[in-house]
């Protein structure tokens, strides 16, 4: 069905397989068994009854290519199946999805009342070391969503004991495997979870909210799965995390300006700290002379995509310039940024609608009910109050809507989504069950949906404008967060980190309740803790951002973090010395001869976050790349660098670099006071 230079997939002629993945080289193959389905109280295998056959293929950006085969259904009359792959040449993964189709009307069914729908199946036989990659775990310790890897021991198979995923990778003699699903929950809230067999094989089921009861199938109402993932490799899990790693990077998403390493500022943590400290409103500095001054420290600075937080609006929904804030709209703004060569950038909660608003006025069917009570507006940053909106209904093709005008109309290009929480809505009137279902059904369709509504606006936004970017602030839990948005869009990963009550702490009384709201060394440790994503993703997809502010310590510490990826500032822009200005400048003018080069590097990181000696290493296969050296502790250390760099570098003070036998970097670091050092290679 498909070949390339790394692997074929090829239908199975075993009536307990659909396809076959297998590798070009060694042979290694994983088999998947078909997807089940309950139809009309009728659970069954959806085993087709003659081979796949390619009905289309599609070229879409960044080089994918989207193939659909179909076939019947064995013993459904009338029912086919559709398997979708897309797929890269430079990459031995894939994603694919089904969609079921009826020519008659069909419903799916829950008899037990609960879900039941199997989407996949695949044996680990061949591979007994086995491992479960979570994505979204939030951790209370730095408030964060956090990476973990867990071995999946021989007892959860005895025992048939589900673990969430939502990535299965797996090793044996032969290479290694890999599968998982694209969704969105904080774990352990799970909506699909893998469950082993005995006979050593895995299957993905549904577990709440994906589909409701008596959903339809008719002509022209397919039912689409959500994508899942797989792949494999002639080696062991570091060259599998690898090469997904760099799938991510360049073959999941076609929205490829989401994928680049620009340097963002966002004006928030500057409305937040005038708010704190010194009494004023969030809005009081959202003004046109604020914003134009701080636009020039931050083309002095290197910045790339200057973003404009909440307050540049009139009202949520219909989304129009302030008159009152900036009273000649943005024109003056973006001519500035355009001056500079930056993009525009803007805040929006994709959620809410105010009352007033021609949004909410013409979408009144759209606000979203609780245990059968509509919200009650509410204000949305002293602006006027918002109605909450269900993003599962016909009000998202509306919102994308107004996006692609601010896009036409303002050549916004950065979309910075907030305060879109997991659960919100049980209403009968949406798109996620009807008043034959119940209250909890209802509620957890939504949250099995909203990722895939968020997608859904996402994909309509890149189809009109591809220069789109779109993050999703995932700054509190309770949010969707896994594969699926990452699929379209990056994640908005930390802003101040832990509050004082994450530590059990009151607040001080009249203070801003964010402990790492300072500048100073701490606020790095927290920052710096997902970094542990990089394996498997660039942190590149984790916007996180850090402060500007003098002193030069403090400076060194932001830079030395943000460039392994994480790419954002954030603070009082006006108040910085012009040779804090001037740091910043040069260290990233540097960084951008080279940040392709670092996004694509895999990270080598030793040490512990706040400990004695905190290093991260990117050096690229060609050599270009930059070591990064964190002390809490002053003294002078030693580091070796795993790969060979090139030998041309840029450091800051209290460096020395040399050079080896084998051309690795021998770093000699000397710390007056804690604060980081750096080393970029290929400058």
């Amino acid at each position: 069905m498909i070949s390339t230079t790394l692997y074929q997939i090829s239908t199975s002629t075993r009536s307990e397989f659909l396809w076959i993945y297998s590798l070009q080289a060694s042979g290694l193959r994983i088999a998947f068994h078909p997807p089940s389905f309950e139809l009309d109280g009728h659970y069954f295998s959806a085993v087709i009854d003659e081979p796949f056959y390619r009905i289309s293929e599609t070229d879409l950006p960044n080089g994918i290519t989207e193939t659909h085969f179909t076939a019947s259904v064995a013993h459904q009359p009338g029912l086919t199946l559709t398997l979708v792959i897309r797929y890269v040449e430079r990459s031995p993964f894939i994603r694919f999805r089904y969609i079921l189709s009826s020519k008659t009307e069909r419903q799916l069914t829950k008899a037990s009342g609960v879900d039941n729908l199997t989407y996949c199946s695949l044996s680990l036989a061949d591979f007994p070391d086995r491992r479960e990659v979570r994505f979204s775990e939030f951790n209370e310790l730095f408030h964060s969503f956090l990476l973990s890897e867990k071995a999946i021991e021989q007892s959860a198979f005895e025992n048939h004991i589900p673990f969430m995923g939502p990535i299965v990778a797996a090793n044996g003699s032969g290479g290694s495997v890999f599968f998982a699903y694209e969704h969105g929950s904080q774990y352990p809230d799970s909506f699909l979870e893998f469950v082993p067999q005995a006979d050593e094989s895995v299957e993905l089921r549904a577990v709440k909210g994906n589909y409701y009861d008596g959903q339809t199938i008719a002509l022209g109402r397919s039912f689409k799965t959500l994508w899942m993932e797989a792949g494999a490799v002639d080696g062991d899990f570091d060259k599998l995390s690898h090469s997904y790693r760099s799938f991510q990077l360049s073959g999941v998403s076609t929205n490829i300006e989401s994928r680049k390493p620009y340097i963002f500022y966002n004006t928030w943590n500057y409305q937040e700290r005038n708010q704190a400290w010194n009494k004023k409103t969030y809005l009081e500095s959202m003004t046109q002379e604020r914003i134009l001054s701080e636009i020039d420290v931050a083309h002095r600075m290197g910045v790339d995509v200057f973003v404009i937080d909440t307050g540049w609006y009139d009202k949520t929904g219909d989304w129009r310039v302030s008159a009152e804030r900036f009273p000649n709209g943005l024109a003056d703004v973006k001519a500035k940024l355009d001056e500079y060569g930056m993009k525009l950038g803007l805040w929006f909660n994709p959620t809410v609608a105010a009352v007033s608003s021609k949004m909410a006025k013409d979408h009144a069917d759209c606000i979203r009910s609780w245990n059968g009570k509509q919200h009650e507006p509410g204000t949305v940053w002293e602006t006027e109050a918002s109605y909450d909106m269900c993003l599962v209904s016909r009000y998202a093709d509306a919102f994308a809507d107004e996006l692609i005008r601010l896009n036409r109309e303002l050549g916004v290009t950065y979309f910075k989504w907030d305060a879109i929480a997991q659960n919100g809505c049980s209403d009968p009137n949406h798109w996620h069950g009807n008043d034959t279902n119940s209250i909890d059904e209802r509620k957890a369709c939504y949250a099995f949906e909203i990722g895939n509504a968020m997608a859904h606006v996402v994909e309509r936004l890149g189809e009109t404008c591809p220069e789109a970017i779109v993050d999703f602030d995932i700054t509190e839990g309770g949010r969707s967060v896994g594969l699926s948005f990452l699929s379209v869009g990056k994640y908005f990963l930390l802003n101040n980190g832990p509050y004082y009550g994450n530590y059990d702490i009151p607040a001080p009384v009249g203070r801003n309740i964010n402990m790492f709201f300072y500048p100073g060394q701490a606020r790095g440790w927290i920052c710096r803790a997902p970094l542990t994503y990089d394996r498997w993703f660039p942190s590149i997809l984790f916007l996180t951002h850090y402060f500007p502010d003098d002193t030069p310590e403090n400076q060194w510490a932001s830079i030395a973090s943000l460039i392994l990826g994480q790419n954002g500032i954030w603070g009082d822009l006006l108040e910085l010395s012009d040779a804090g200005i001037e740091t910043f400048g040069k260290a990233l003018e540097k960084y951008k001869i080279i940040r392709d080069d670092i996004t694509s590097a895999d990270m080598v990181a030793n040490g512990t976050v706040g400990g004695p000696l905190e290093s991260y290493e990117k050096i690229a296969p060609n050599g270009r790349g930059v070591i990064s050296l964190f002390s809490a502790t002053p003294g002078k250390y030693i580091y070796i660098s795993q790969r060979a760099p090139v030998i041309d570098n840029w450091h800051n003070e209290g460096v020395e670099v040399t050079f080896d036998s084998q051309g690795r970097a021998i770093i000699k670091a000397t710390f007056n006071r804690p604060g980081a050092k750096l080393v970029m290679f290929g400058v």
